[in-house]
Order: structure tokens, then sequence, then C-alpha cells
């Protein structure tokens, strides 16, 4: 998942950073590296558990 989907999916959901970082078990500043690709300066890859969460959110589960 690139950080572009990563954004269009919270924004398809209707979702603040701080409402899908409750959503997904995750912190509000994993969402925005989730989005911005960069922590402390390097690349930050979004982790798969935080895609298949997404994605069982997206229908339902």
């Amino acid at each position: 998942m690139k950080p572009s989907e990563f954004k269009a999916w919270r924004k398809a959901n209707q979702l603040t950073q701080e409402q899908a970082a409750k959503k997904l078990g995750l912190k509000q500043r994993s969402i925005q590296y989730c989005e911005q690709r960069k922590r402390d300066g390097k690349d930050f890859q979004i982790p798969e558990t935080t895609e298949l969460a997404c994605y069982a959110l997206s229908v339902g589960i």
C-alpha cells in the first residue's frame, strides 16, 4: 500500500488521522508516518498488518 492509497482509504472512510489511529489500534503519529512515508528522516514502510486492518475495516470485519 502506498502512502497516497492509505490517505485515500482514510478519507474515503471519512476518518481523521486520530479516528483512523483508534480504529487501527495505532498512535496518531503512526498514521502520519504512513501518509508521509517518512519516520525520523528515513523511509517508512506501511506494515502489512496495517494494510490488512484497513481492508478488514473496509469490508466490515
